[in-house]
């Protein structure tokens, strides 16, 4: 199983008719039990690759291939709950048949258990976007995209939610693609990192880490990080000789 993009360009027409182009060369390619990471500045044109890629956006030049018949969980920069649904139906909507262990399970690790009846409007924003974690899991997806998951959480809940996605990840061999512009959540997160430009975007940079998530020491993730900055910004040593 294995996604392969290869988005040459991607332009759009604002009501005036002019015309804007967003994308100008992102290829890159994943495995199955790969988490890949879009990097880059808001409004690069992060969404629309994901947009693209989950087949919600035909209008593209390039090609991009999935898995035939994959089973997509798309985890919007919204939560996009229904309100008058509780919380464990917002998630039978999409996975009716989902086994009751494997839901407890899934429930248990977002830290809903308690909440299964309640409904979107008496959530915090950290617990509807674990509803919505949870409606893109139930599925047992073979294809996970998530945009922006840890928005506008603070930090120590952003980083409580981001070990519970890469728990969840974990365990399944599954092809993932996550865009953020938190270069800390990239290194975390990602197996594979595709540093992207500001728009139109294109691919700077792709960046492999072999450690495993779990053994990724501090000193690790902040090299990585250092790397990532130095990639984006030019080396600042290179700079103040010049």
């Amino acid at each position: 199983m294995r996604l392969e993009v290869d988005i040459t360009s991607k332009t759009f027409r604002n009501a005036a008719g002019e015309q804007h182009d967003v994308i100008s060369g992102v290829a890159f390619a994943l495995a199955a039990g790969e988490v890949g990471v879009l990097v880059g500045p808001s409004g690069c044109g992060k969404s629309t690759i994901l947009r693209i890629l989950a087949g919600l956006d035909p209008d593209f030049q390039g090609r991009v291939s999935r898995p035939a018949g994959a089973r997509i969980g798309f985890v919007f920069q919204e939560p996009r709950l229904l309100p008058w649904r509780s919380v464990e139906e917002n998630v039978r909507l999409v996975a009716p048949l989902a086994d009751e262990a494997k839901l407890l399970a899934l429930f248990e690790i977002l830290e809903l258990k308690a909440h299964r009846n309640h409904f979107p409007g008496e959530l915090s924003l950290g617990l509807a976007r674990r509803v919505a974690l949870a409606r893109a899991f139930a599925i047992e997806p073979e294809f996970l995209i998530l945009d922006e998951p840890l928005a506008s959480l603070d930090v120590a809940l952003a980083a409580r939610l981001r070990d519970e996605i890469a728990m969840l990840m974990g365990g399944r061999s599954m092809i993932a693609l996550l865009v953020t512009h938190d270069v800390d959540d990239a290194v975390r997160l990602g197996d594979r990192l595709f540093l992207l430009s500001p728009r139109p975007a294109r691919v700077l940079a792709e960046l492999p880490i072999r450690t495993p998530r779990s053994a990724r020491g501090d000193a690790e993730i902040a090299a990585i990080k250092l790397d990532i900055m130095r990639r984006i910004n030019g080396d600042p040593a290179k700079r103040d000789a010049s």
